[in-house]
């Protein structure tokens, strides 16, 4: 594989990591009576998993002064970490008690999780970095837009990708004509790489929630783990907005993603880093039609593999078709790439192509988009490094620290809801598609509905729970 153009993450914070001091604003706040403040950020959901790292890399620039989980044993674990920070299961209770000394929220939780708390933290006017996706449905993309703009809040997606060179260079370029006119994209994941399909139907059945262990000394004097009388985390929090059903087993702390009320499938865990690139660059929007098909959609399971056609209308390009490709299948290998490239190996990535040439970028985020053949884009360089015009992240890879200095500096994340709910939007109108196989879905962008009283259903949620009713409209 050929090598990025560009530092990765890691590279890049060794290479600056002398002259950050000088580079960067302080991490201070001036408070209400004018003294100086560093940040307070909660993590909700943060405690395991991606909230972990989240959490994590906000503590390079902030205060962690809470953190919410339901999951017990992660709790212990986060306290010894931020033995300063407050520790809850619910995030409702959290704002009840500390609602004045949080600035922002990490929001790290299960997709169908992501919606209440992120409102709930809107609602009390805290910031928020949400990760990907936003939300699992449409509606509820929407209104999160809706009421960020209303309080005013500073806002972002853990998208890391958006903050990188790669795809700043790939909008540039594209917007320089170096593919000429886009008429087609393709984009294809690994994921799922958690069970979906049949073999996550069979997995999700009633249970009992698992019980913390602890170690203790067996009757030969060695150590054995036994289970306590408390559960290992609080099933009934895990739910947040959705309709209280008994524990079901296969589901946390990871396999989730794959489940059609919880999760948003390989579309959604993946959708917002392989589709951000060519989204920006083409300025997307909304499609106006989609269609998809798929091997073993369930009524609770997201199929093990799908193929989704997307058609635009651009302002610059005219007519543009995106192909996004999940599980085993993925596009045939391209006739301009070199010979000695492994087609093979290449697991994830996007083609970009033009009338006048193509791009091949062949990791998650955005960070190594070149034209192909190799001696196209040695043609294209110049013999010369490339040179970025575009403005930098506020910090690269780390989308929530990018969010931590836009409100010290009073500057817009890039991934910020007004770019990132209609990507968002974007992966679950796949979903849409993907839900009614064989179906074409046309969409009306100005009604927000399709054609399709089936597709329409998924919009919104089924029910929510009583009490969990957030809108715009009662914020």
């Amino acid at each position: 594989m050929k090598p990025s153009l560009f530092p990765n993450r890691r590279t890049f914070l060794r290479n600056t990591a002398a002259t950050a001091g000088s580079i960067f604003l302080p991490n201070l706040l001036i408070g209400q009576e004018g003294t100086v403040k560093k940040v307070n950020v909660a993590g909700i959901g943060g405690a395991g998993g991606k909230g972990t790292s989240d959490v994590g890399i906000s503590a390079k620039g902030a205060n962690i002064v809470a953190i919410c989980d339901v999951d017990r044993e992660r709790l212990k674990q986060a306290q010894q970490k931020y033995p300063d920070a407050k520790m809850f299961e619910n995030f409702r209770e959290m704002f009840d008690a500390m609602g004045d000394k949080i600035d922002m929220c990490t929001v790290s939780t299960p997709d169908h999780a992501h919606y209440p708390a992120a409102m709930e933290a809107i609602k009390r006017g805290k910031h928020v970095c949400v990760q990907k996706p936003l939300v699992n449905r449409i509606w509820e993309a929407n209104q999160l837009h809706e009421t960020a703009k209303k309080k005013g809040v500073k806002t972002n997606m853990g998208n890391q990708g958006h903050t990188g060179k790669g795809i700043r260079f790939l909008k540039q370029w594209v917007s320089e004509g170096i593919v000429g006119n886009v008429q087609e994209i393709h984009v294809w994941t690994n994921r799922p790489i958690w069970p979906q399909g049949n073999e996550a139907k069979a997995k999700y059945i009633n249970g009992t929630v698992p019980k913390i262990k602890e170690k203790t000394k067996g009757p030969d004097g060695k150590d054995i783990m036994v289970e306590t009388a408390e559960d290992l985390f609080n099933w009934d929090t895990w739910l947040a907005a959705c309709p209280s059903v008994p524990y079901t087993e296969g589901l946390h702390p990871f396999a989730w993603r794959g489940h059609r009320e919880y999760g948003a499938g390989a579309m959604g865990d993946m959708g917002c880093h392989l589709l951000d690139g060519p989204f920006w660059a083409c300025g997307l929007g909304e499609p106006y039609k989609m269609e998809a098909e798929c091997h073993e959609l369930t009524d609770v399971s997201w199929p093990k593999s799908s193929h989704v056609v997307f058609y635009f209308k651009t302002e610059k390009y005219g007519e543009i078709k995106l192909h996004w490709y999940e599980g085993s299948l993925k596009p045939e290998r391209p006739a301009e790439l070199d010979a000695e490239r492994d087609w093979d190996k290449i697991r994830g990535g996007f083609l970009l192509r033009g009338d006048a040439g193509v791009i091949l970028n062949t990791d998650d985020y955005c960070g190594s988009p070149r034209l192909i053949p190799n001696a196209k884009m040695s043609e294209f360089l110049g013999g010369k490094p490339p040179e970025l015009k575009l403005e930098a992240a506020l910090a690269e890879g780390e989308p929530q620290l990018e969010l931590i200095r836009a409100i010290e500096q009073d500057k817009i994340c890039g991934s910020n809801f007004d770019y990132s709910v209609p990507l968002t939007k974007l992966c679950l109108f796949g979903n849409l598609a993907i839900a009614n196989p064989g179906k074409v879905i046309n969409w009306d962008a100005a009604k927000q509905e399709s054609d399709s009283a089936e597709a329409n259903k998924l919009i919104t949620r089924a029910a929510y729970r009583q009490g969990w009713d957030y809108s715009a409209a009662n914020i």
